[in-house]
């Protein structure tokens, strides 16, 4: 008992208030920033969080002390620290911090005024992993997960004039968390996302969904939802499609709507959007948002009623050039840019929810968008508390992402080990999702079960739960030889739709040699083609997303001389330069693209 209460003193939790339902849309709203230069104190035994004892201080880091003479004893200065960019990682601004991983403070001054009686939300897009949030030396909450974003009303915490704002960040990684503590990317600790103090009126909009109904293409249905249970006149409006829709809100502080509309669809080829207000009192919230159909039939994916076929890449959500996160819109539009010179109309955004910037960014540029939490490999399956945590990922990824119409799956996990505990909470995961949006595709990246006699197969329990079954082959780099993809065939089961979410194999960039010669850019060019030789060859192949995009940062990946701690199946090296097999997949997309043109 006592090792529980000293693990969850750790963590900050007894007594905080978890995160509230987080704003939609929150950049069309009236938002502050506090992006920039913060202050940031390392405390790897948590001295600034609970005493020698392992109690939590009353007088920790967050009450920003000044001692009040000369006599005071006062161990620590946050004015004084150090500062780094927020958003940022701590492993990239700090030579020091590289493979830290631990407690790290950080404080921000700001000014405040307050307008009429309005509400004001402190808003983060994602801190890694685990963070204390006060405001003015109180606690004003806490968050766990490393990808999603949060809020907090601090309408009545703050101050007219200044303020402090203090964060303690903890990116340990623990068996029980998701993820857990093995994982195949570097683990950025630090506030990587926006900062912003939002301001929205006493009644306000608190979420909306706009989109054409499963199946149907001359329809828009959605609602308004408030913040309070209340009657409120609503306006939604899409001027191109001269809608003007006056809604009244009933006493749960809710409005639906459902009225006919015959839109142009969005499509890779066109990704039209179009532009959304929605109204209420004083407030306005414009979005862009578009329309379109997505279906399973039989062994074919079917996008607006067109047989379509995936030219997808993974990405991480790695910066472009430099190590670290990507903390901009303009490093995800490079990232999306090579996608597209590759000839790509899908983008699966691994292994975690991506910035908002990322997937705004995607669908306008007209990529079909895999949207994934998290679970991977090892989770803790039998524990409750783990499964909340993925629960609750997942549910913020889709309620913040449930308008972007280049969404087109949401994957609740990426090779996990067989198991009774583990088909329990994917099969939960799966369900939770559906519920939530049926117009989309669920899947997750399985595992082979093992290939014989030239014969792969993927039977999963999962594939019952599935709308697409989506596996992960290394073959030819994990076992197997490159002539074992010229002979090997797929056993796909239940008669669905297959999609390979990860083939691949390690080269690095400017390593020649011929194409038996590991880590050389002809191997993996090699890979690559007998790999898309062996899939085109079966039936029921919508598509694939090769791993990956570019070389990135992983601890596991130590080969000296050759990873240097990156994980090297990019097909563009972490200095932005294409490998051999880049042309080659871009050859093959060209090839799809002409063949499905017409279909």
């Amino acid at each position: 008992m006592k090792k529980l209460l000293l693990s969850i003193f750790a963590l900050g939790v007894l007594g905080s208030s978890y995160a509230e339902n987080v704003l939609q849309n929150v950049y069309s709203r009236e938002c502050i920033s506090l992006n920039g230069l913060w202050n940031y104190q390392v405390d790897p035994f948590d001295n600034g969080y609970y005493d020698y004892r392992l109690q939590p201080s009353p007088n920790g880091f967050f009450k920003n002390q000044k001692p009040k003479d000369k006599t005071e004893l006062v161990e620590y200065n946050l004015d004084t620290a150090p500062t780094m960019y927020v958003p940022g990682d701590w492993n990239t601004q700090d030579d020091m911090l590289f493979y830290y991983e631990g407690s790290v403070w950080f404080k921000r001054d700001f000014e405040f005024s307050k307008q009429g009686d309005n509400k004001t939300f402190l808003y983060f897009g994602a801190v890694n992993y685990f963070c204390n949030v006060y405001l003015n030396g109180e606690q004003i909450g806490t968050h766990e997960g490393g990808f999603t974003p949060f809020n907090f009303d601090v309408t009545d915490k703050l101050k007219e004039g200044k303020n402090f704002l203090v964060v303690r960040v903890n990116n340990t990684r623990k068996p029980e968390n998701v993820p857990t503590v093995n994982s195949d990317w570097w683990n950025y600790g630090g506030i990587t996302r926006d900062v912003m103090l939002v301001n929205v009126p006493k009644v306000y909009i608190d979420d909306y969904s706009i989109q054409l109904p499963k199946g149907e293409n001359n329809r828009i249905v959605g609602y308004v939802q408030l913040n309070e249970k209340a009657s409120r006149s609503v306006v939604v409006e899409i001027p191109e499609l001269k809608i003007k829709q006056s809604l009244q809100t009933n006493a749960d502080g809710k409005a639906e709507f459902s009225v006919k509309a015959k839109p142009t669809l969005w499509s890779p080829e066109n990704p039209k959007l179009y532009e959304v207000t929605i109204t209420c009192g004083k407030e306005t919230i414009e979005d862009k948002i578009g329309f379109r159909t997505i279906e399973v039939q039989g062994k074919k994916l079917l996008v607006n009623g067109k047989e379509t076929f995936l030219r997808g890449i993974s990405i991480h959500e790695e910066a472009p050039y430099r190590a670290g996160r990507v903390t901009s819109r303009e490093e995800a539009v490079v990232l999306l840019t090579w996608a597209k010179e590759l000839g790509c109309n899908f983008v699966r955004l691994a292994h975690y929810p991506h910035n908002e910037y990322m997937v705004r960014a995607a669908e306008e540029m007209g990529f079909f968008i895999w949207s994934e939490i998290p679970v991977y490999w090892t989770i803790h399956w039998g524990n409750p508390t783990t499964y909340a945590n993925a629960e609750k990922q997942l549910v913020d990824m889709i309620a913040r992402d449930k308008n972007r119409c280049g969404i087109i799956v949401w994957s609740i996990a990426n090779e996990t080990p067989h198991s009774d505990a583990r088909d329990s909470f994917l099969k939960n995961l799966s369900q939770k999702a559906r519920q939530m949006d049926n117009t989309r595709l669920i899947s997750m990246a399985m595992e082979v079960t093992g290939i014989q006699n030239g014969v792969g197969h993927v039977a999963d329990n999962m594939n019952e739960y599935v709308d697409i079954v989506s596996f992960n082959n290394y073959l030819g780099w994990y076992g197997g030889t490159l002539d074992d993809l010229k002979t090997t065939n797929w056993e796909i089961p239940d008669n669905k739709p297959f999609f390979i979410s990860e083939f691949g194999g390690g080269a690095l960039q400017g390593l020649h040699g011929d194409k038996d010669t590991r880590w050389s850019e002809e191997y993996q060019d090699e890979l690559y083609k007998n790999t898309l030789e062996m899939y085109e060859r079966q039936e029921g192949w919508i598509g694939t997303s090769p791993w990956i995009l570019m070389d990135f940062r992983s601890a596991r990946r130590q080969l000296a001389g050759i990873q240097d701690f990156y994980n090297r199946k990019g097909l563009i090296s972490n200095r932005g330069i294409k490998k051999k097999a880049f042309f080659t997949l871009q050859s093959f997309y060209k090839k799809k693209a002409e063949e499905y043109k017409n279909k």
